[in-house]
């Protein structure tokens, strides 16, 4: 058995006690708070509370943005909505589409094709943009490195809005406004919005200065939701609040096309960031991934019940047939991953590869070798187009920038990015980005870890503890599920469900015995366990519905003997 190592928060149980005292909260919650950078009763209300929402016109550029959308609204100047073929794309581009269109614009969308056109704007679109009469280019999720495109649309007489939050370089693109919280100059005082959160606070900014139009604010925010989960961005601050709200909508089936991918992807109870992350999103990516994005936005703006439940089956095809794909390809890049010495970062290519998956197996390799991963198909050019995903700590878009000179071209965020390079510079660029992983997981001393938020005894492990947990969602990036240990506890059953995943009920003491489950740990046998070996847990509690009775269960994380047995 691999145990990673647990790396428990630093609490100070002084502060711990009086800030569960003022809050009236147990011990444990006052940890996760506390894990998560919340120290005193204000810090802690506003934690817990909806935030205030920050001014749009902070982020830069915006007022120069929502007078031009405002000219070209009223002028009914033909508005193209540029997107990402991600679900953060599509859906920033939704709401732009249907905020500016229920002020009665002059608006299309348009998403580029992955294989054929790949990220970002490209030159052939914007001449035909710019050829059907387009005058204001509003890109989503993209345009912040994208100086030639965008000179070359201002030389065909097309004003651009870049709405992005990738990292900036110094030079921004000769665009007439550039909306990214990123930026050095902005006064923004939270830079982890996503393209769907920025599109919002556009659409915002607009009502607040010329006034509101049939579609409201707040009937967008399931949009947010969606991008602001997919795209995998802190769900602190504002983000928290936009997530909060638009899972209620989510839940409730406010948007037709929503209902109908639901549907498609049995989704029947209230929605959790979880539902989205693995249900909704993969099937909108999908369609980014294998065929046209344009799909998603025409669900995800649809009106008509019959095209929503044509379209989210189409997707729903899509993703199963992704799903094929991905196996076959991940079978191959293990192969060949397996048949090296592992290297500091892996870099792995073939010209056999379906570019729409490289990403996903990326993603698969990491969490399998627990290193940096970059995964590239290689067209019949020559010219190889990749995703790279990494472990915590170690920034993509730095490890890349090292590597600038044998590149094509590159962009993204610390923790995920794409690569563009010809294929003769594949073996250089596998040693020295192999290298400038190596360099720092050597200085960071680097060894697959888990954090935990605190040790607790199974006696604490309550329902009170649960209602107090429900009150933190939404979980994700920036503010992870509740991570516990329990420390030397008797495994007083276990055995095997489904093929895989290994179920227990477990006892501290004289504590009342819990559940616990291990999804793929298989065996305790397999785990180099047996039932009278003491062991430390790393858990999860949560709710487990069955047979109409709610009961607590450990989803147990990670399991070692206890030391000294």
């Amino acid at each position: 058995m691999h145990s990673r190592l647990w790396i428990f928060r630093d609490i100070d149980p002084t502060q711990r006690a009086a800030l569960a005292s003022a809050l009236s909260i147990s011990s444990a919650t006052a940890s996760l708070l506390m894990a998560r950078g919340v120290t005193t009763l204000d810090d802690a209300t506003a934690w817990m509370s909806p935030s205030k929402p920050h001014d749009p016109f902070l982020i830069p550029d915006m007022e120069t943005a929502v007078d031009r959308l405002h000219r070209a609204t009223i002028k009914q100047e033909r508005i193209c909505f540029y997107g990402d073929y991600d679900v953060d794309g599509m859906s920033a581009t939704s709401i732009y589409l249907s905020f500016f269109q229920g002020l009665g614009a002059n608006a299309c969308a348009y998403v580029p094709h992955r294989v054929r056109e790949g990220y970002g704007l490209n030159e052939g679109a914007i001449g035909r943009l710019a050829g059907e009469g387009v005058t204001l280019l509003v890109t989503s999720d993209c345009g912040t490195t994208s100086h030639r495109e965008i000179a070359l649309a201002n030389r065909l007489g097309l004003d651009v809005l870049v709405t992005d939050h990738h990292q900036t370089d110094e030079d921004l693109p000769p665009a007439l406004a550039v909306m990214n919280p990123h930026r050095r100059d902005a006064r923004y005082p939270f830079r982890g919005l996503c393209s769907g959160g920025l599109a919002y606070k556009v659409a915002g900014a607009y009502q607040a200065k010329y006034g509101p139009g049939s579609v409201s604010l707040e009937s967008l925010l399931d949009l947010v939701a969606l991008s602001t989960i997919a795209d995998v961005v802190p769900l602190q601050d504002e983000n928290r609040t936009f997530v909060r709200d638009g899972l209620k909508q989510i839940s409730l089936g406010a948007r037709c096309g929503i209902r109908a991918l639901k549907h498609v992807s049995g989704v029947t109870k209230a929605c959790t960031a979880e539902t989205i992350a693995f249900k909704l999103a993969p099937r909108l990516n999908a369609a980014g991934r294998m065929d046209e994005a344009i799909k998603g936005v025409r669900l995800l703006t649809t009106e008509s019940e019959s095209d929503a439940k044509q379209l989210a089956e189409e997707l729903d095809h899509l993703n199963r047939t992704r799903q094929q794909l991905e196996a076959e390809i991940m079978r191959e890049a293990l192969a060949e991953v397996e048949s090296r010495e592992l290297p500091g970062a892996i870099v792995a290519a073939s010209r056999q590869w379906h570019l729409g998956v490289v990403g996903i197996v990326a993603a698969r390799l990491v969490e399998r070798f627990h290193r940096p991963a970059v995964v590239i198909a290689v067209n019949e050019q020559g010219i190889g187009k990749g995703s790279a995903r990494t472990v915590p700590g170690f920034d993509l878009y730095q490890g890349l920038a090292s590597c600038r000179d044998l590149l094509v071209a590159f962009g993204g965020h610390p923790s995920a990015a794409g690569v563009t390079l010809h294929e003769d510079r594949l073996p250089e660029f596998s040693e020295r980005f192999a290298a400038a992983a190596s360099q720092w997981a050597h200085s960071a001393g680097h060894v697959p870890s888990l954090h935990v938020d605190s040790e607790v005894r199974l006696d604490e492990v309550t329902h009170r503890l649960l209602h107090e947990i429900g009150s933190l969602h939404p979980f994700g990036a920036g503010n992870p599920e509740p991570m516990f240990a329990g420390r030397r506890l008797e495994i007083v059953t276990a055995r095997v469900v489904g093929e895989k995943h290994l179920k227990m009920t477990l006892r501290q003491g004289r504590s009342p015995a819990l559940d616990g489950i291990g999804f793929g740990m298989k065996s305790l046998e397999a785990q180099g366990l047996s039932l009278r070996t003491p062991v430390d847990v790393a858990f999860t509690p949560e709710w487990n519905h069955w047979n109409g009775e709610d009961r607590i269960q450990l989803r147990i994380r990670d399991m070692r003997p206890t030391a000294g047995g």
